[in-house]
């Protein structure tokens, strides 16, 4: 299937009205919850009646055998949770306590969904009538399709994640990382076969794009082994359901923790790393880890988390591992609190394979400009490392937002695939290819535009005497011009008796 980028959303968009009825007085964190515990209900409600209706066809009595269903990857939904009883009552005064029961008895038959699922729609503050309403909106729908749209509720679920993130603000990017450049990430590091892991894993967004890009290219997700981390409980669980409705099986740690201070996967090595932590991050631990393993290039900060989120990528990656992570620019230059130490040790340790600079405009929550470091335990061309500076590219889909499409990633992956093969070529303002004593002689410091240069301007071929005949005489056209429109509003404006 074809990746979309919000300019193409239809349905998606549809559901994100129709859903907003329900919003009253909550505010977006909570409203959030109610949205996607819903889409997620009808969700796997469909794929249960499908496989429902399947073995009473079969007509062995099979259809009330969970491990029917379980076999298959299908969540079992017990009766009086299955969505054609939800929508009969839909217009009652209980439909909120009959969804949220409906919540717990599913969680009940499937013991990966325990306490995961939201169970807050009998609270006083969701008005029943409009909760009713949404309901019978999603018993219209049929959530589970075949060919092209089977992944409808997925990329549904995925749009309502991007406008939570919208209206919440910088909040919301401790859970959502638009797309396009989880995507970019993605088509770079191309992660077929292994353990992929993200310690910071919002809604679980890397692992999501990492699945399409398998499926894209004919891949086996089960080639692939998920584990992740994140700290906010409510960002945890969602991660679970937005895993759960594209059949991926994640270890998220057993429970939501701070990745610093209890790393819920100490032992293990990542094939690949793919992470957006929290951009210049405060208070992050330091005191409690001054000895910690995982400093091997030098102690972070207390002020300023980046080099902290680097180095615990970096420690658990395996012998031939690779990251691919989004960090504020300040990571590129930044001399304050040993991190321009830090970054020399990791360039000298030969690991920066990439770096690219992305355009701004790309986050609904931050206008701070990011780049994309790539990390490689066991480059293709050591001793040298690839700049990209990307910032002239993308597309404006809205007044405020940015993204990259098809071809801007592509024309990305491609100049890396280039590099690693050994036969790029720089391109002014564009690419270039450094080896480390380069940039040890730019003090270490990363910024691509360092290296990459000012795009070529295209020369100018024509004489400057034509150029001067030919552009006074469109001056003096448009002078004759202006003049005819001066007078034609002056006999418009004479015609209702005002004279200029």
């Amino acid at each position: 299937m074809a990746d979309r980028n919000t300019a193409d959303i239809g349905f998606e968009e549809q559901i994100w009205n129709a859903a907003n009825v329900l919003r009253g007085n909550l505010d977006a964190s909570e409203y959030k919850s109610v949205v996607l515990g819903l889409i997620f209900l009808k969700y796997i409600s469909d794929r249960f009646d499908d496989k429902y209706q399947e073995l009473v066809d079969e007509g062995d009595g099979f259809e009330e055998d969970i491990d029917e269903y379980t076999s298959e990857g299908i969540f079992f939904v017990p009766v009086g949770a299955r969505w054609s009883e939800i929508a009969s009552k839909a217009h009652t005064p209980e439909i909120g306590t009959i969804i949220d029961n409906a919540m717990r008895s599913i969680e009940k038959e499937n013991k990966r969904l325990k306490d995961i699922l939201p169970k807050n729609y009998a609270r006083p503050e969701l008005d029943k009538r409009r909760l009713g309403d949404v309901v019978d909106l999603f018993t219209n729908i049929k959530m589970i399709e075949h060919g092209d749209e089977k992944d409808i509720l997925g990329r549904t679920y995925e749009y309502c994640l991007s406008m939570f993130a919208e209206q919440e603000g910088k909040r919301g990017g401790e859970f959502f990382t638009p797309s396009c450049v989880v995507r970019t990430l993605v088509e770079v590091l191309k992660p077929f076969k292994g353990r992929v892991y993200d310690p910071c894993c919002g809604s679980g967004g890397m692992f999501v794009q990492s699945a399409k890009f398998i499926e894209k290219h004919s891949g086996n997700i089960n080639n692939v082994s998920i584990y992740g981390q994140d700290s906010n409980p409510t960002t945890w669980k969602m991660a679970q359901m937005n895993l759960a409705i594209r059949g991926i099986e994640p270890d998220l740690g057993g429970y939501a923790a701070d990745t610093f201070l209890d790393d819920r996967h100490p032992t293990l090595r990542s094939d690949y790393i793919l992470a957006n932590p929290p951009f210049n991050l405060k208070n992050w631990g330091a005191d409690h880890l001054t000895d910690d393993v995982r400093w091997q290039y030098g102690m972070p900060p207390a002020g300023n988390a980046n080099f902290a989120w680097l180095q615990h990528m970096i420690y658990h990656l395996a012998p031939a591992g690779k990251i691919g992570m989004v960090l504020a620019n300040g990571s590129l230059s930044s001399q304050s609190g040993g991190e321009g130490e830090i970054r020399k040790n990791i360039i000298k340790a030969d690991l920066v394979e990439c770096i690219v600079a992305m355009p701004t405009q790309l986050f609904y929550t931050t206008q701070i400009p990011v780049s994309l470091w790539f990390i490689n335990k066991q480059k293709k061309q050591p001793g040298k490392t690839l700049f990209i500076d990307a910032r002239n590219m993308g597309t404006m889909v809205t007044r405020k937002l940015r993204e990259l499409n098809d071809n801007d990633i592509k024309k990305i992956s491609d100049t890396y695939e280039s590099f690693v093969a050994g036969n790029l070529e720089a391109v002014k303002g564009f690419c270039a290819v450094a080896n480390i004593e380069e940039i040890e002689k730019q003090d270490y410091i990363l910024t691509p535009g360092r290296y990459v240069g000012i795009e070529e301007q295209e020369e100018d071929q024509e004489p400057f005497e034509e150029k001067m005949a030919r552009l006074t005489s469109e001056l003096s056209d448009l002078f004759a011009r202006s003049h005819e429109l001066e007078d034609e509003i002056r006999k418009k404006l004479g015609v209702i008796g005002y004279e200029v």
